[in-house]
């Protein structure tokens, strides 16, 4: 049973039972005096731990926007680029909900805390005080009564009438008292329902929303959240394959140390002691330099470099040879030295050690001196044999025969491809295959004799057994070039060019793979063979370079993005002719810092809204861009489009004079030059970006909230700005705002004192009297 009601004509009785009830009601009103003190500290506690956790989560989020990874080679798959900017993308979430977080904590005080410390004070602390009258004139009440009892009979009449109306007065005030008192009790045990429990649904109402909002964000995070699991199980396949190419070349170097390695543009290159003489008393020291020398310009280059110090490099020399003459031991006292005399250094003599009799050999050979046999210092391409396939009409019959069997029995095998056949197996068919009479009589589509993974595994193999892959080692660094970057659609012009450049065998050879790789991606939801799948699996079956170094598997990634778009673009690809007007790609730029990653989706995305587009922009080396930025040029062209040319590339990791040398030859005899007569494929794709049908059409622009948001020629003058300068802008695309602090607007809306925003891809402005803001990408600044 709950609180017994305080009756007010019990005030004037005044009864045992009316006390009891009195501080039934006093001591409910304590405990819940006490209880809302402990909530109210409680409360404290909960935004102090909020903030606490806000601020670690900030500082987590920056920790993440700080971070970003490095790469092996000179570019990026566009899979790597998302990944690098994903680290970005989770600081903005979590910032973002951090926000959300402290409107949270701050909504605690607002709606809870004071309006509890407002009850407590004025409510429960008015009744308080209350008690403290009803008390103390209850003591005086009763005090008087008892000092009036005790007047003596005797008393004067009119003493004692005014005694007794003294008294009446005093019961009566002590009966009004009373009755506001029991009045002001039951007022507060109602009140307290609702003054203490609604400040509590305001406080689970901001609890709900940050969490509602936490809901939306993860929403908004989803897409992008499903991209990035596709880029990192593309990067996590590719990383598989090249993980194996880079164990084979590993053990291939681990067995044969001291074959060749890779091209070099030096004659020869090595470790060599240099003797340092000193004045008589102090003898002479040797120390170690790292020397190369180009034969054709007789130069030779020794930087001092010691591998004890922490790799200290010292300061390099270099002069053109004269002569080198072998050293005895009788003349000296070390082996394998030797003597050369420098050309622009009269009467210079240096001695140099070399680190064995074999190695001081290949040098007196390189440098043309005697007593040498000649081993190949200079590094050089590893020969690959020759394999036993040809691609003749017998190699034909093989593909067609494989496919055609693929297709009836296995389009549906899960893993078709990946999954590979007992060796044994696949080597027995594949010689019944290469031999003409046993293949006529072979029937794959009916002979359960032969798995599907057995074919599948031999057709592989037949293509690696090529004296050349498919797509040549000619135009294997061409085919590259265009994978690393550029917009798809130049992407698709450059390997659609370079595709019909292939000898008429290769290609036809490739187009009748391709047809059946694409084939097999369209049953993709039942043998789990995406097109990135594919790419995996046969970028290294179709293309692989001459040279085979850790560099050139780097690029295997790059590989498998140029089988990729054969796969999705079949059709374009071999069933139109190219563009005429593509050059020779003899020439490449040097590669420009590497491109901003792809736009990703998150909070924010406007997916039905035009996309404004931007020029490309190459940073080339030694010079700047001549051409201003076009509005009509995709953005994703700015992606780098181009490779080192091979004299750049040789100078790239030299220290000191000779790379300046090897810029300032351009290469000598033996090296390689740069074409002048035709542009270079990167000034083509570039080309191709911005005369790409449409790219002056209504296009879906980025979101101003995306990971990495191009900025435009109107967006950089504004930045240009001081921030006390405000400007004009006209919108050149029409926008729907979704949020309160944003703009909505159509095509043509002018904006007034439109100036930068704190927020990255915004910018302020003021449009029929309202502030607010506008995505920088959908106006131009007049």
């Amino acid at each position: 049973m709950g609180l017994q009601p305080l009756e007010f004509s019990d005030c004037y009785l005044d009864s045992p039972w009316f006390r009891e009830r009195i501080r039934a009601h006093e001591a409910e009103l304590e405990r819940t005096n006490k209880f809302i003190k402990e909530l109210i500290k409680d409360g404290k506690n909960l935004i102090a731990a909020t903030k606490s956790l806000s601020a670690a989560q900030r500082k987590f989020a920056h920790s993440l926007r700080d971070f970003k990874f490095e790469f092996i080679g000179d570019a990026e798959t566009d899979d790597e680029r998302c990944i690098d900017a994903s680290l970005r993308e989770f600081s903005n979430f979590l910032k973002n909900l951090e926000e959300q977080r402290e409107i949270m904590a701050l909504s605690v005080t607002e709606t809870l805390i004071k309006p509890l410390e407002k009850f407590r004070k004025e409510q429960l602390g008015a009744v308080k005080e209350e008690k403290k009258k009803f008390d103390k004139e209850t003591e005086k009440n009763y005090s008087l009564i008892d000092k009036h009892l005790n007047l003596s009979a005797k008393k004067k009449d009119s003493h004692l009438q005014e005694a007794d109306l003294q008294v009446e007065q005093n019961r009566q005030h002590f009966y009004e008292l009373s009755l506001e008192y029991v009045c002001k009790l039951q007022e507060i045990q109602e009140r307290k329902k609702f003054e203490f429990v609604e400040p509590m649904l305001s406080f689970f109402q901001g609890m709900f929303t940050f969490y509602h909002q936490g809901h939306e964000l993860s929403k908004d995070f989803n897409h992008y959240k499903m991209e990035l699991q596709i880029n990192i199980q593309n990067t996590r396949n590719r990383f598989e394959g090249t993980r194996s190419e880079v164990e084979e070349l590993m053990n291939k170097i681990r067995q044969n140390p001291k074959d060749p390695k890779r091209a070099s543009q030096f004659t020869a290159e090595g470790y060599l002691y240099v003797q340092e003489k000193r004045p008589a008393p102090f003898g002479s020291s040797w120390v170690k330099h790292y020397c190369m020398y180009r034969k054709a310009a007789k130069k030779f280059n020794m930087i001092p470099f010691e591998h004890r110090s922490g790799g200290k490099l010292g300061d390099g020399e270099v002069f053109f040879l004269k002569e080198c003459t072998r050293r005895h031991t009788d003349s000296i006292d070390r082996r394998f030295c030797f003597d050369i005399e420098a050309a622009d250094r009269p009467g210079v003599s240096l001695t140099l050690q070399a680190f064995s009799e074999e190695e001081r050999k290949q040098w007196l050979e390189a440098l043309g001196g005697k007593e040498a046999l000649f081993h190949g210092l200079n590094r050089a391409i590893i020969p690959r044999p020759e394999g036993s396939a040809q691609m003749d009409k017998m190699g034909f019959t093989i593909l067609r025969k494989c496919i055609s069997a693929v297709e009836t029995r296995g389009i549906n095998d899960q893993g078709l491809y990946r999954v590979v056949g007992v060796s044994s197996k696949v080597q027995r068919l594949l010689s019944i295959l290469t031999d003409v009479k046993t293949c006529n009589e072979l029937d794959l589509e009916n002979s359960i004799d032969w798995e599907v993974k057995t074919i599948t595994s031999a057709l592989k193999q037949y293509l690696r057994s090529l004296p050349e892959p498919l797509m040549t080692y000619e135009l294997h660094g061409d085919f590259i070039v265009p994978a690393k970057s550029g917009s798809p659609e130049s992407r698709v012009n450059a390997i659609h060019f370079l595709v019909h450049k292939l000898p008429e065998k290769n290609k036809e050879m490739l187009d009748i793979l391709v047809k059946h790789l694409t084939n097999v991606s369209n049953h993709s939801k039942q043998n789990l063979m995406t097109v990135a799948n594919l790419g995996v699996v046969f970028g290294p079956t179709l293309m692989r370079p001459q040279e085979e170094t850790v560099a050139a598997i780097m690029d295997l990634k790059f590989q498998n993005i140029v089988v990729e778009i054969l796969i999705e673009n079949h059709e374009k690809i071999f069933r139109t002719l190219p563009d005429t007007t593509f050059p020779e790609p003899t020439c490449l730029s040097p590669s420009p810092p590497n491109a901003p990653p792809r736009q990703s989706k998150r909070q924010g995305q406007r997916t039905k809204r035009p996309v404004a587009v931007y020029n490309l922009c190459l940073e080339l080396e030694g010079g700047d861009s001549t051409n201003p930025p076009r509005e009509d040029t995709p953005t994703s062209s700015q992606d780098s489009l181009s490779s080192p040319s091979p004299t750049t590339a040789a100078a790239q990791g030299l220290p000191g004079p000779e790379r300046n040398h090897l810029l300032a030859d351009g290469g000598s005899s033996g090296d390689w030059a740069p074409s002048q007569t035709r542009p270079s494929m990167v000034q083509w794709l570039n080309q191709q970006s911005q005369s790409t049908p449409g790219a002056n059409a209504a296009v879906t622009p980025p979101s101003p909230r995306s990971a990495s948001f191009p900025i435009s020629p109107a967006a950089s003058l504004v930045d240009k700005l001081p921030e006390s300068i405000s400007r004009k802008a006209r919108a050149v695309y029409p926008c729907e705002a979704e949020h309160s602090s944003e703009l909505s607007f159509e095509i043509g809306a002018i904006f007034e004192d439109v100036q930068t925003s704190r927020e990255p891809g915004w910018l302020e402005g003021t449009l029929n009297g309202k502030r607010g803001l506008i995505p920088q990408n959908y106006v131009k600044l007049l």
